[in-house]
């Protein structure tokens, strides 16, 4: 059974996805399954991470629950980030065609292609890619972003070496069979530091941002590790296709581990954005009339002065964000402060708050942490309940409908740092919202009949992470 996303995926003669971003968000179908990566890796509960279908229309009798759980045939995997075979970048290729979601493991370095064709309500395990394998073709480990590319072939960055090194990282080749064919980038042009990356054609140009060393990261966040220097602070450019680096951009202290990064979904456009967690700054990336890449913080998060916490003033942490197919807005999530942000980006030089909501977070009453305001008089956040269920954690992965007018939201990070910091939400399972969005005047509002609470798995509570739709996304699709 197919989903209505993935028939308008094929439909009329032409390859997966949209011809132009607006096509996608004016014709684009209304969502009605989501994908949730889900993990049990590091929570104590000796279970397989799986791939929970969740049913998002309202008018189902199922609306707001995981209708399907795909177990991993492993145990240690730590699934996380997801990408497709085939997007909107091979959209003029008829043969090709979005049937598999791609799962790379953060931490055992498998990668997953889920059949999602057969019965997308249902997917299925398609094939395995062993991390001996891509190691020893490759000598690459700690898989992470998975794009397609118009050639077929699918581009996984990949964090470190199988030590944990991140001087071994790099970008790995699939060919469409998933069958290893080796490092995308030239010998000798690998990243200081690996994470995400987002590529735009018409500029010849790729641009990959840097998290930190596996071998840091995976034990949790120690600020000894950052000045020890095992956490980035770099973009890096890239020619496109050709894998040459170009130049390396030093975002400074303003830039500290920047992870999601966003070209403007226009094809034309020479901008982006990429979001630094830990300085909690939004950085805008833009092409100069040299030719050369150049950048500026352009919005700053202000951290909070807090009580009885681990340090005096406590970071946003902007962990994840994503721009509407119109490149109007754009949105972030704060994981420890606990709101989510829309700002207008229509001028991307300048953007305008235009709506921000508190969903959870360290400060949320009832905490032990308080926040000082400037007159000294401390407080705490109000969250809302959803349907009878308390909110926990904080706002992680974000996800938005195609026409921009629903945002998801999950609140996992990445297992040891969800020990770390939200201790209460591994025991007790992550959740899932969906955020109501005004794109007419800005503003976000809580949807009071939508919440999945993976708390009440039938293998126990799990963490929930990245979000697909069958028919493609926002932080998915390129366009070339």
């Amino acid at each position: 059974m197919a989903s209505a996303a993935v028939e308008n995926d094929s439909c009329c003669g032409k390859g997966p996805g949209y011809a132009t971003p607006l096509d996608a968000m004016v014709n684009g179908p209304r969502e009605t399954l989501i994908y949730v990566t889900c993990v049990y890796t590091g929570t104590g509960r000796n279970k397989a991470d799986y791939l929970a279908t969740v049913d998002i229309d309202p008018s189902s009798a199922t609306y707001s629950s995981v209708i399907h759980r795909l177990p991993m045939p492993y145990l240690g995997d730590e699934l996380h980030h997801s990408g497709w075979n085939s997007c909107s970048s091979c959209h003029s290729d008829p043969s090709a065609a979005r049937r598999y979601l791609v799962l790379p493991s953060l931490v055992s370095g498998r990668i997953y292609a889920i059949d999602t064709q057969k019965d997308s309500r249902a997917p299925s395990l398609h094939k395995i890619v062993e991390p001996e394998d891509i190691i020893h073709k490759t000598g690459l480990a700690y898989p992470h972003t998975a794009h397609c590319l118009a050639t077929g072939d699918i581009m996984v960055s990949c964090l470190g070496d199988k030590d944990g090194n991140a001087k071994g990282n790099g970008f790995l080749l699939l060919d469409s069979n998933f069958n290893v064919k080796g490092r995308w980038e030239k010998p000798g042009n690998s990243p200081l530091f690996g994470y995400d990356f987002w590529y735009q054609p018409r500029h010849k140009t790729m641009i990959s941002s840097s998290w930190g060393a596996p071998l840091a990261f995976t034990k949790g966040f120690n600020l000894e590790h950052l000045s020890n220097g095992l956490y980035g602070r770099h973009l890096h450019v890239y020619s496109w296709p050709d894998g040459e680096l170009k130049q390396t951009l030093d975002l400074g202290d303003a830039g500290l581990i920047p992870l999601e990064i966003r070209f403007l979904h226009n094809p034309d456009r020479d901008t982006g954005f990429v979001g630094c967690a830990l300085s909690s700054t939004m950085v805008r990336f833009f092409k100069k009339p040299d030719g050369s890449w150049d950048h500026e913080a352009a919005i700053s998060v202000k951290p909070l002065k807090v009580q009885n916490w681990i340090l005096p003033e406590m970071p946003g942490l902007i962990t994840d964000f994503l721009i509407s197919l119109d490149d109007r807005f754009l949105y972030f999530s704060n994981w420890l402060h606990g709101d989510i942000r829309q700002y207008n980006i229509e001028d991307p030089a300048n953007p305008r708050l235009t709506g921000q909501l508190w969903i959870g977070g360290l400060v949320r009453k009832g905490s032990n942490v308080v926040a000082e305001a400037e007159d000294g008089t401390t407080y705490q956040v109000d969250v809302p309940e959803v349907k009878e269920h308390q909110l926990r954690g904080g706002p992680q992965m974000i996800q938005l409908s195609l026409d921009g007018k629903r945002l998801y939201v999950t609140n996992s990070l990445f297992s040891p740092w969800d020990n770390q910091f939200y201790p209460e939400m591994v025991e007790k399972g992550g959740q899932m919202l969906q955020i109501d969005v005004d794109t007419d005047k800005g503003g976000l509002a809580i949807n009071p009949n939508f919440i999945v609470d993976f708390g009440s798995e039938p293998d126990g509570p799990s963490l929930a992470h990245e979000m697909r739709y069958p028919g493609g996304d926002c932080t998915s699709d390129i366009w070339i």
